[in-house]
């Protein structure tokens, strides 16, 4: 049996390329998402064998999407393709539970290979991505790691997490509060709270944290 594919980019061709390439190679690709809260509801409604997911999409990044996949599908596994090369990213992307991630680059040569191995619920790293996750490790080889950083995204809930990224792409409270179904009274105490956990004065610090954070892109 074909193992069911998501497709989850927020740019047409590319996910045009990637279904060509899978579909080539066996692959039975179900459906294509253009935004991370996409990707959630076709993943609740086609329960797929894989996701294949980027990182960087509007309204939901792929991050918080593959969070929600995750804990809602747990036999559903998630491979990032992504064009950012961070090791800080990675360590992001397994501790949300995702056990693939490869460059966008390695896509032509590997992705069918990432794909078969996370349908057997095997992880995959590409080369580049295991030398960069070893080099990290190494590094902070013999020092105490902290339980999360201190005003991280770790201390903000789901919904503070998803109010944040539609804060960061510019939405004002009230169109945050249309796009998750909550009155703009809701939205503006989430905002006060984000605001507050994360130590910050203003909505370009907001934003300034979103990028550096990887939530939205600059």
């Amino acid at each position: 049996m074909a193992c069911r594919t998501l497709i989850a980019d927020d740019h047409e061709i590319v996910r045009r390329g990637l279904r060509a390439l899978l579909s080539s190679a066996g692959v039975d690709v179900v459906g294509e998402a253009g935004t991370g809260r996409e990707a959630v509801e076709l993943a609740r409604e086609l329960k797929p064998d894989v996701v294949v997911m980027d990182i960087s999409m509007p309204d939901l990044n792929g991050l918080e999407a593959t969070r929600q996949i995750l804990s809602e599908l747990p036999g559903t596994e998630v491979l990032i393709l992504t064009m950012h090369q961070s090791e800080q990213l990675v360590r992001q992307v397994l501790d949300n539970g995702a056990r693939g991630y490869m460059l966008k680059s390695d896509a032509g040569r590997e992705l069918v290979l990432a794909v078969e191995a996370l349908r057997h619920h095997q992880p995959f790293l590409t080369t580049k991505v295991s030398e960069m996750v070893l080099d990290g490790y190494l590094r902070r080889a013999g020092a105490q790691r902290t339980q999360a950083e201190p005003g991280g995204p770790d201390r903000l809930t789901r919904r503070e997490r998803e109010v944040l990224q539609l804060l960061a792409e510019g939405n004002s409270n009230k169109e945050v509060a249309a796009k998750l179904t909550i009155s703009v009274k809701t939205a503006e105490t989430h905002r006060s709270r984000i605001m507050a956990k994360l130590h910050l004065g203003s909505v370009s610090g907001l934003v300034r944290y979103a990028v550096r954070n990887g939530i939205v892109e600059a």
